[in-house]
């Protein structure tokens, strides 16, 4: 299983963790409700995990222009 982050903004990858050791305990998806799981984790049919995150990028444009957080996809 590859777990693979990505800013869920500008689509950049933020990293990989390609153990197979690695579980939903280690990871700390236990934490997240229902509804974060749906909207963060996409499950991909190989066994690999998907992750959408926010890049520092983003998150410092975000902070800066609050506004921005009304658009759909603000930071393409």
């Amino acid at each position: 299983m590859t777990v693979t982050y990505i800013c869920r903004h500008c689509q950049t990858l933020i990293g990989q963790l390609p153990q197979e050791h690695l579980n939903e305990q280690l990871l700390g998806f236990h934490f997240l409700t229902p509804e974060e799981r749906q909207s963060i984790i996409s499950y991909n049919p190989n066994g690999d995990v998907t992750v959408k995150v926010i890049c520092d990028y983003c998150k410092e444009a975000l902070d800066s222009n609050p506004e921005l957080s009304l658009i759909v996809s603000p930071l393409q």
